[in-house]
């Protein structure tokens, strides 16, 4: 099993509102670059999209829900028939998104002891808390040549003081983008 994290990210680091959906004042930096950024299996999941399972936050899910479900090329068939968690306190419905459900318990228990590969992508604040739990295992980043200056960041500056190494496993150009792979070192 591995929890894997899909990110979009600019060149100096940040990943917030790639969509412009946020309303932030570089939003929608994702889309410069054309549509073509986003369309089909950019992060490379392959089976992992048949057998894992993704692990979202309520406010990516609901951007997601809004948006996958109207969809219906050979990738978003996939997307839409992938199982969904949904880690959120608040949402009490999923049944906007089909192979959703609310994830029940605790995220770093639930992501302990799950035996499938887990994929998360947004929800940044999931993605810290399990950062801080040091159970991600692979990083899949997608660094567009956009330079923002300011946002939210993958990597907060709170995560300098607990250092951690990885190690490359891939890079490639994908479109405009370069796909980099990293994983945990060891």
């Amino acid at each position: 099993m591995s929890v894997i994290v899909i990110q979009y990210v600019t060149l100096d680091g940040v990943i917030e509102d790639p969509d412009g959906k946020g309303g932030t004042p570089g939003g929608g930096w994702l889309f410069h670059h054309g549509p073509e950024v986003v369309a089909g299996d950019k992060f490379r999941l392959g089976s992992v999209m048949d057998d894992g399972v993704m692990l979202l936050g309520r406010t990516t899910w609901q951007l997601f829900s809004g948006l996958w479900p109207t969809r219906d090329d050979p990738f978003s068939r996939k997307m839409n028939g992938m199982s969904k968690l949904v880690a959120s306190r608040t949402l009490t419905d999923t049944s906007a998104w089909a192979n959703s459900r609310l994830l029940e318990g605790d995220v770093v228990d639930f992501v302990k002891q799950e035996r499938r590969d887990i994929v998360i992508t947004g929800s940044l604040s999931l993605v810290h808390t399990l950062m801080a739990h040091d159970l991600i295992d692979e990083y899949r980043l997608s660094v567009l040549p956009t330079v923002l200056g300011s946002g939210r960041r993958l990597f907060p500056a709170a995560a300098a003081e607990s250092q951690f190494d990885l190690e490359t496993l891939s890079s490639e150009r994908v479109g405009p983008a370069v796909l980099s792979r990293y994983g945990r070192v060891g």
